[in-house]
């Protein structure tokens, strides 16, 4: 039963909340991608324009940043073909770049700059607490959240990060606690009310009701067999295999354009669902209630021999509808 109770210090966010968080988050980081990349442009067409404005400062000299005739000193490390220009050896030397590290099949270095898609979104409005051990996370976890085992909450120097602080009770954000089924994230999340936090959440059934509710998107690697749900027969939703072999979580920030869709399509199978148990109810609620009780009066016989008969056969009605299969 993962619902709220009294003696809660926390609030509870649900599976298909957080989703729809996550959708909304993905659209607007895709939508403000555009920004910087148009900035990036005009950086790389300024640069290519730069040689323009060098060729009034050769006029004159023989190519090498010398007067005519005067061969360049440059030349001394930089001789060996024209591939590599005299403009950017000179800007090495002057730097203290080496004769060896000018060399001209010497590889480029590779810009290991972190591209946006590996980092977490920017300002993003919540923050994802992952309160299991280490273990655990590696092997699965949601994608965007950070490694937070509640044992660090018992250290008494410096028990929080600084994306934790940086979280703490801020305007328009909210902390996020999740485990496999609220016991390790309702104790964690109680402490840390406790202890002053007044935004704080915790994801309503952990990953064991998001297995059942959004299976595919929302996680990276493989749920643990304790949170694996066999599907229903008959039910129309993709049926996970439980022989394929766990696979380790990635290193993943961002949710890509397939798990995107995933997550659209089991929260639209989810609103479907419960506007169809909602008709029902409406449904079973206008009924008159006259009507029915004297129907029901109507049709029970007066004799006890043909009550017990009629009780027989509404069980037998029963145990068939359970079995469909008798």
């Amino acid at each position: 039963d993962y619902r709220y109770k009294k003696d809660e210090l926390f609030k509870r966010l649900k599976v298909t909340t957080l989703a729809q968080l996550v959708i909304q988050v993905a659209s607007l980081s895709d939508e403000t991608l555009g920004g910087p990349n148009e900035e990036l442009h005009k950086l790389a067409d300024a640069d290519s324009a730069a040689p323009d404005t060098d060729a009034d400062v050769t006029a004159g000299t023989n190519g090498q940043g010398s007067p005519d005739g005067t061969p360049s000193p440059v030349l001394f490390f930089n001789n060996t073909g024209a591939g590599d220009s005299t403009r950017s050896t000179l800007q090495s030397v002057i730097s203290g770049v080496g004769e060896l590290d000018i060399e001209k099949d010497t590889p480029k270095p590779v810009d290991t700059q972190p591209q946006p898609k590996d980092l977490p979104y920017p300002d993003c409005p919540f923050l994802l607490l992952d309160v299991r051990d280490r273990d655990a996370y590696d092997q699965c976890h949601i994608v965007g959240a950070y490694s937070y085992p509640i044992a660090t909450l018992s250290r008494t120097m410096n028990p929080y990060t600084n994306n934790i602080l940086e979280y703490k009770n801020a305007h328009g954000k909210i902390i996020i606690l999740y485990d496999n089924d609220e016991r390790l994230a309702s104790q964690a999340a109680t402490t840390m009310c406790e202890r002053g936090f007044e935004n704080l959440f915790m994801l309503s059934g952990g990953l064991k009701v998001l297995a059942q509710k959004i299976p595919e998107g929302l996680i990276t690697g493989s749920l643990p067999m304790s949170c694996q749900v066999a599907a229903p027969p008959g039910s129309a939703r993709k049926r996970t295999s439980l022989k394929v072999p766990p696979a380790r979580a990635e290193n993943k920030w961002r949710f890509s354009a397939d798990d995107l869709q995933k997550i659209k399509y089991y929260l639209e199978e989810e609103n479907m669902s419960s506007d169809t148990a909602s008709r029902l109810s409406r449904g079973s609620s206008s009924r008159d209630p006259k009507v029915t009780t004297l129907r029901s009066s109507s049709s029970v016989p007066s004799t006890a021999p043909n009550v017990g008969s009629l009780t027989s056969r509404s069980l037998s009605r029963s145990s068939l509808q359970h079995r469909p299969w008798k």
